[in-house]
């Protein structure tokens, strides 16, 4: 609980609950009370990401004839969202510097949101305010940096003996956030990134160290599960695909608004390359004013009889697939590419995968109850891009995902006791 000031308890009152302290993933109910009946107030959320880039959003509401606001329950008048949308100000936190993504990576370091309440006619007056600490690593969960042979990542093991399914979550570039918070569900979750320095400086893919990583993993003494679950997303989400069709050991991948081809580098796996690359032509890339471009049509058609061979075999894998594709992704045509892969794998006679389609959500779909994306940099492109979807419909897909993911990874990456006996 926090007061505006320490006098009378007849002051304005923030709440945050059930506490100011609570996991990135989970929802808070805010309310105000101690308010004149029907005053009209704003209430603001502001939260400074790891680059320091300040982001915030401000949203107006009446109070009922109690003096009471609950946005559980009532309805923004207008500012960043209007509507009822219990999470409106953490979802629709903007960027104080135009095309720029919220940073936020790292386990140790909690999501620091700063609500306030101000008086409508003197927006100089601010009548309340309260800290919402949003930690990514529950109690209990461990964290070990881990440099292996040619991989590094960040570990993440559950509390409690186990054993416990084993997951691999891949991104773009080093990120901590999904891990830790899959590790609070009861997964063994290696995070390792795809590229360990800018993308543009790469020349070349192996799959080769997340072989490695993928061996490690397993041999983790509270993992039970035989083989291991990936979760991916945009450029990595293809080289899962790859993990799944060339590498053992790969039991399910999520694979989020990707590609159904090899991107942008070559793949090789033992020396020898496997896969030639996909190219996007930024000739095609289409402007905007916010000086963003939207990318979704420059990747060349896989399809082609030219590209085919930048398709990954995906139908010569023994894996279970989650395809997530948002259907107003501009940077990707990921439903396009699910679709690919539906087809082909029918085709093959195969029925090892299930599809979540999200009809206004856009690309970056991550853990919930974070600021939506509009823009920012594309690290390929080397320009910012638009990301698509609108705030509301993108952070209900967050949530929906969210635990379809869990659900996904529960169901199929199994545990072996007499397995996880025999390695104590």
């Amino acid at each position: 609980m926090c007061f505006s000031s320490d006098e009378m308890s007849s002051q304005v009152r923030l709440r945050l609950l059930p506490s100011e302290r609570c996991l990135y993933d989970k929802p808070i109910q805010v309310k105000v009370s101690h308010l004149k009946s029907r005053q009209v107030v704003s209430i603001k959320a502001s939260s400074t990401d790891e680059r320091g880039v300040l982001f915030s959003s401000s949203a107006t509401y009446r109070a009922d004839e109690n003096g009471e606001i609950d946005l559980v329950r009532d309805a923004s008048l207008s500012g960043s969202y209007v509507g009822v949308e219990p999470m409106g100000l953490l979802t629709t936190l903007k960027p104080n510097i135009v095309n720029n993504l919220f940073v936020k990576d790292k386990a140790l370091e909690p999501h620091m949101v700063k609500f306030s309440v101000h008086d409508e006619e003197e927006q100089d007056r601010m009548l309340a305010e309260a800290t919402n600490e949003r930690f990514l690593m529950a109690d209990g969960v461990s964290r070990v940096s881990v440099e292996e042979g040619n991989f590094h990542g960040v570990l993440f093991t559950p509390p409690g003996k186990g054993p416990f399914p084993a997951v691999l979550d891949l991104c773009v570039m080093m990120s901590e956030k999904r891990a830790a918070l899959l590790a609070d569900k009861g997964f063994v979750v290696l995070t390792v990134p795809v590229f360990n320095e800018q993308p543009v400086n790469v020349k070349m893919l192996h799959l080769d160290p997340f072989e490695e990583a993928i061996t490690f993993l397993l041999q983790q003494p509270k993992v039970g599960s035989k083989q291991i679950g990936i979760v991916s997303k945009s450029k990595s989400a293809d080289v899962a695909l790859s993990l799944a069709a060339f590498v053992p050991g790969v039991e399910a991948v999520v694979w989020i608004n990707g590609c159904s081809a090899n991107t942008v580098l070559p793949l090789f796996y033992k020396t020898q390359q496997i896969l030639p690359a996909l190219m996007f032509d930024t000739k095609k890339l289409i402007p905007t004013q916010s000086g963003a471009f939207i990318a979704k049509y420059a990747t060349d058609d896989p399809l082609k009889e030219e590209n085919r061979a930048t398709l990954i075999p995906i139908e010569q894998a023994n894996t279970h697939f989650l395809f997530v594709a948002s259907e107003d992704d501009l940077g990707w045509d990921s439903k396009a590419y699910m679709i690919e892969m539906e087809e082909r794998l029918k085709h093959h006679g195969k029925k090892n995968f299930e599809s979540v389609c999200y009809p206004k959500a856009g690309h970056f779909l991550e853990p919930p109850y974070g600021p939506f994306c509009f823009s920012s940099l594309n690290w390929f492109l080397k320009k910012p891009a638009v990301w698509g979807g609108g705030p509301r419909a993108h952070a209900a897909a967050e949530v929906h995902l969210w635990k379809k993911i869990q659900e996904f990874l529960r169901s199929h990456v199994i545990c072996d006791l007499v397995q996880n006996n025999a390695k104590l």
